[in-house]
């Protein structure tokens, strides 16, 4: 029988799909919702308001580029005024004088700030924006003078995993209190760019012993995070700390959602925030419930002595490669798909060298953006 249903602590609210930046690896979804389909600002503060009642205690504001809101003020002082924790997730380059100082003023606790790059040359060309890392470096004092907590976030693939050392020095140079080294997983825009974006067994490897070493050496001076990349990986993550189990997140139109990805499983209908309350969703929604707990999950997973650690993984990435969402992920060494993971990587490095794709990038949007 399933553990009785927990309140969610955590939310990641993606305010908006607009971003001046393009990144291959983007985790917002392929069709991109323009801005008159996204919650204007009194629904989203109902929204907030329903998630502090239902128990929610950190709220993490996404996009997209989420300053681009000019109501993103008010939502931190409306989280802020119930007690909620707000951690801003931004690529810190559309930020306007003073706004990173309202922010902070509004009750805002943690700035959270992408790099395509430790150097620049990357940055700009990952995101396809010239003139972006400048910006970045610049939203980084700013934050750390206003006195926010503040985090680097480094998505790893092939471009760029050799620049990991220089991220952490990077982040030290910022006085971030953590790092964040994120492997890309291959859902949204990076499954599009898997291709062009998967690293080589070897250089995950050396990556790996790199970051462990940082992370001994520096303990008590900044926080590194290492999110491994799922197709290397012997046990699968427990996505979103398991389907609709303690967190959920929203899409700009108020679609509630379990992950990312959820909306790639086919299966299942995805609610929108205003015709149901938020805890009736959290409850009721047979789409949160379809793989919540353990009695959806086959075998090898039923009786597995680590279903109650990954949750059986994730559900999309089930469906993208096993084409099951209700199979074991394939990331895990007890599918009986697991080899394909390796078969996967091989086929994208032959793919890139027999095409000349190594670096053609499907951009998230393809107009190129200039920072003035």
């Amino acid at each position: 029988m399933s553990a009785p249903l927990l309140p969610p602590i955590g939310m990641l609210a993606e305010l908006t799909h607009r971003c001046a930046l393009q990144c291959p690896y983007c985790s917002n979804p392929l069709e991109l919702l323009k801005a008159n389909r996204e919650l204007d600002t009194q629904t989203w503060l109902n929204l907030f308001s329903q998630a502090a009642d239902l128990g929610v205690l950190q709220v993490h504001l996404s996009g997209g580029e989420p300053t681009l809101r000019r109501d993103l003020e008010q939502f931190i002082a409306g989280l802020s005024g119930r007690g909620v924790y707000t951690n801003l997730i931004t690529a810190g380059i559309n930020v306007a004088e003073g706004r990173i100082e309202a922010f902070a003023e509004a009750g805002l606790d943690h700035l959270q700030l992408s790099f395509q790059g430790a150097r620049q040359a990357t940055t700009d060309r990952i995101g396809n924006c010239r003139g972006s890392h400048e910006k970045k470096l610049e939203t980084a004092r700013r934050a750390r003078a206003a006195g926010l907590p503040l985090t680097i976030n480094a998505p790893i693939h092939r471009h760029n995993i050799e620049e990991v050392p220089e991220f952490i020095d990077l982040a030290l140079s910022l006085g971030a209190e953590r790092l964040e080294i994120a492997n890309v997983q291959y859902a949204g825009w990076a499954l599009a760019n898997r291709n062009a974006l998967m690293p080589d067994r070897a250089a995950v490897d050396h990556q790996k012993d790199i970051v462990a070493a940082a992370q001994e050496r520096l303990a008590g001076v900044i926080n590194i995070d290492f999110v491994p990349p799922d197709y290397f990986a012997i046990y699968p993550k427990p996505c979103m700390g398991g389907w609709a189990r303690d967190a959920f997140m929203v899409a700009p139109d108020g679609t509630v959602l379990p992950c990312h990805a959820a909306q790639t499983v086919p299966s299942l209908r995805f609610e929108r925030f205003g015709r149901l309350r938020l805890a009736e969703i959290w409850a009721d929604s047979p789409a949160f419930n379809a793989f919540r707990g353990t009695d959806w999950m086959q075998e090898p997973c039923r009786n597995c002595e680590r279903r109650e650690v990954d949750w059986g993984g994730c559900r999309c990435q089930a469906m993208a490669i096993a084409g099951d969402p209700a199979a074991t992920d394939p990331a895990c060494i007890k599918s009986p798909i697991h080899q394909r993971m390796a078969v996967l990587i091989a086929e994208t490095w032959h793919t890139a060298e027999t095409t000349g794709a190594d670096g053609a990038f499907i951009y998230r949007r393809m107009e190129r953006t200039q920072i003035a």
